[in-house]
């Protein structure tokens, strides 16, 4: 399996969801190890995608560097994911990603528009070699050694909308458009309120998030029946390309967020609980397939 990037340049004009400004993104190709970068056209400033960039988890997550950050970038690096793509520059002319529909079916779109372009070198894995876990009180995300890309979430909310809800998701890229990528972000009214008092969510409605009040959602039906955890899967994966390369692994967690998943990818490298490998011809063919 060889090194991915975009056949061509794809660009989109939308929403930042906090700041709830217009903001340009420009997808762009770029050559056999070159990783995956952000660069704030505004200012000039480049940031790689590594863990060691990330300056904020509360609400997003968040990228930094000499001053400039891109905020919001789940969405997007869970699509970018998903298609197995190694090499790309990310364009942004403000701070925030869009947020589109508030999932990640716009960018899945967008992929399929530029097209996916191999190139000669070996693509390279990041192997999870022994279990690596963070926990917070009864909260925890975890990555164990597997043969295969596995997402395996829990959530328990008090609302009788949500409850309890569990995923097993077996990581394809046909699987992740069908089953991942329509799962909007959520929230509660009452928080909506909040954070539009502190100058933050400006940019959310029911066109990009689902809104909950206390009895139910304000929108008009849901994508899945469990469409909040299917989310929170959406969001781990974006959360999780912060290693630097696709995963192969087994990724657990009950009511993880950013916050959680940022730390557990820093733990990966401090515990050196990984290898970079490639892949002999038979040994890829599964991962092969999950890549399409």
């Amino acid at each position: 399996m060889r090194q991915r990037t975009i056949k061509k340049p794809v660009e989109v004009v939308g929403i930042g969801l906090h700041k709830g400004v217009p903001v340009k993104l420009r997808l762009e190709p770029m050559s056999e190890n070159s990783g995956i970068v952000f660069y704030r056209a505004d200012k000039g400033v480049t940031i790689p995608l590594k863990p060691e960039y990330v300056v904020d988890t509360k609400m997003a997550t968040v990228l930094g560097n000499e001053g400039a950050v891109v905020s919001t970038i789940e969405h997007l690096m869970s699509a970018v994911y998903a298609f197995g793509i190694d090499n790309l520059r990310i364009v942004l002319d403000n701070d925030e990603v869009p947020i589109m529909d508030g999932s990640a079916i716009s960018f899945v779109m967008m992929l399929k528009e530029a097209g996916i372009k191999e190139l000669s070198a070996p693509k390279k894995f990041l192997r999870i070699t022994k279990e690596v876990k963070i926990e917070d009180n009864n909260k925890f995300a975890v990555l164990k050694p597997s043969s295969e890309i596995e997402f395996d979430f829990e959530i328990n909310f008090d609302h009788p909308v949500i409850g309890n809800q569990k995923y097993n998701f077996k990581f394809s890229t046909k699987n992740y458009i069908e089953e991942i990528a329509k799962a909007r972000t959520f929230g509660f009214l009452k928080e909506v309120q909040y954070l539009r008092s502190i100058g933050l969510a400006l940019g959310g409605s029911l066109e990009n998030a689902i809104v909950l009040d206390e009895k139910g959602i304000l929108n008009d039906s849901l994508r899945f029946p469990d469409e909040f955890v299917r989310h929170k899967i959406l969001d781990a994966i974006g959360d999780m390309s912060l290693l630097g390369y696709n995963f192969i692994g087994n990724y657990e967690a009950f009511a993880s967020g950013h916050h959680l998943n940022h730390l557990l990818t820093l733990k990966v490298f401090e515990e050196n609980a990984y290898e970079i490998v490639e892949f002999s011809k038979e040994e890829e063919l599964s991962i092969v397939k999950a890549f399409g």
